[in-house]
């Protein structure tokens, strides 16, 4: 999960100063000693930590906050003010040419997930109502082109290509003209990575470039490369003059230092994170989002989007009201597992939840194969058992796991599924009302 380690211990951390009637300098030294350690230990920059640590103390020790009523949280303020700056301040958006098509430029290492990011990226834009074309200029890579174009077809994108005989840059001149005459208003190019910076590899780059003129050259990063992430956005940035960082694996680092340093390092934003392997595995980056997140925060904005882009609003209104009026039943938790799987991993999901311990959540995770467990057992269960399922006793779950070709320990699992779901739920529809009605607040301000 994205920066579980740096979170936890800056969740600890903070915790104490939290739990304060009081504060001195002192205490805030202290832990800003310890938030520097969990920063390095996240593969963080030195540079970025220090400075980081360096604003935080001369904000927290000045100002009057020691002296408020709530120093612990005013200093929680800053830690997360602070956060949010270092990544960017505000989401940074595609910049869409006035003339179409917008001509965007997929660099980075052989292996950082480039094809598969520009077929992301594509669905991501193609349901934002734009018409994109992919372009295959990645002609060294064995099976590159076939990748992009399985891609492709599986999200619906045409792809262009012309084989691997040609040079990359005559490829790209040719997507071009091809996106112009048929009215494709986005044209994202592929090119060809290596296993570490070298001359050529710049060279075909920049040729590219002259070529096309790009709107947005992006660079696509290993987040889990951690720090040497961070030195080859510097490189290519360096080398080429990059508008946006795109990083994949972002959900897999526990770590999360790349997203915290390369903006400070570089002076180029995040743009997007890759989260799966899916190819809607793709979120826009917002950095105080994300640095509610590491703190605990929860992020409520992202989990209402995905919530909205996958359920059904009739049926999301009607179980609102089963949630509100207690019926929340097996037959709707069964809906909800199916429809929160399109939402992406739970785990996941769970981390937006302000207050919510995540940990306690684990291997919650559904794929296809749990689900068609879990239905079976939810289907050998009595309508009254769905319906109330506070009867079900050990005799009628091991009816159950008979019936469903389970273990008791199977339908034990569900239960719980069952419980605690119907707890995160009932949580989301209160925050949802919340936010709706413009009272949202976060933790630190209650």
């Amino acid at each position: 999960m994205a920066f579980e380690g740096l979170a936890g211990k800056l969740q600890e951390t903070l915790k104490k100063l939290k739990g304060a009637g009081k504060l001195t300098e002192k205490d805030v030294k202290e832990a800003m000693r310890e938030v520097r350690m969990a920063l390095l230990e996240a593969d963080v920059s030195f540079k970025v930590a220090k400075d980081f640590v360096n604003k935080v103390t001369e904000k927290a020790v000045g100002e009057g906050v020691l002296e408020s009523l709530t120093p612990g949280q005013q200093v929680i303020k800053i830690v997360n003010d602070e956060l949010t700056e270092l990544m960017g301040n505000t989401q940074s958006k595609i910049a869409f040419a006035s003339k179409p098509p917008t001509v965007i430029m997929l660099v980075g290492l052989q292996g950082a997930g480039k094809t598969t990011m520009g077929s992301k990226l594509a669905l991501y834009l193609k349901k934002q109502g734009k018409t994109p074309l992919l372009a295959a200029c990645d002609v060294y890579r064995p099976a590159a082109i076939k990748q992009l174009q399985v891609n492709g077809e599986k999200v619906g994108v045409d792809v262009f290509s012309m084989g691997d005989k040609l040079n990359p840059v005559d490829i790209a001149k040719a997507a071009l003209e091809f996106a112009e005459k048929n009215g494709k208003d986005v044209l994202i190019i592929d090119t060809a990575g290596r296993l570490h910076i070298d001359e050529e590899l710049m060279d075909e780059v920049v040729n590219i470039k002259k070529s096309v003129k790009p709107t947005e050259i992006l660079l696509v990063v290993d987040s889990m490369t951690g720090q040497e992430a961070v030195n080859v956005a510097e490189s290519f940035n360096n080398k080429l003059g990059i508008d946006g960082v795109i990083l994949t694996k972002l959900d897999s680092d526990t770590r999360g230092g790349a997203a915290l340093s390369v903006k400070a390092i570089t002076g180029k934003p995040i743009k997007f994170a890759g989260i799966g392997e899916k190819l809607d595995g793709i979120e826009p980056f917002h950095p105080d989002r994300m640095a509610s997140r590491i703190l605990g925060m929860g992020d409520v904005l992202t989990l209402i989007e995905k919530a909205q882009t996958a359920f059904d609003e009739k049926k999301a209104m009607e179980l609102e009201k089963k949630m509100r009026t207690q019926q929340f039943t097996f037959e709707d938790y069964l809906e909800q597992l199916q429809q929160m799987k399109n939402m992406g991993p739970i785990g996941q999901l769970l981390e937006m939840i302000p207050g919510m311990n995540s940990s306690k959540l684990k291997g919650l995770e559904v794929d296809e194969k749990e689900l068609v467990k879990v239905e079976a057992i939810i289907k050998s269960m009595t309508k009254k058992e769905r319906i109330n399922p506070d009867i079900i006793n050990g005799s009628r779950r091991k009816r159950i796991a008979a019936g469903s070709g389970t273990t008791i320990q199977d339908v034990n699992k569900v239960m719980k599924g069952f419980e605690q779901t119907k707890k995160m739920m009932k949580q989301f529809v209160g925050m949802e009302k919340d936010i709706k009605k413009g009272k949202k607040k976060f933790p630190f301000f209650k």
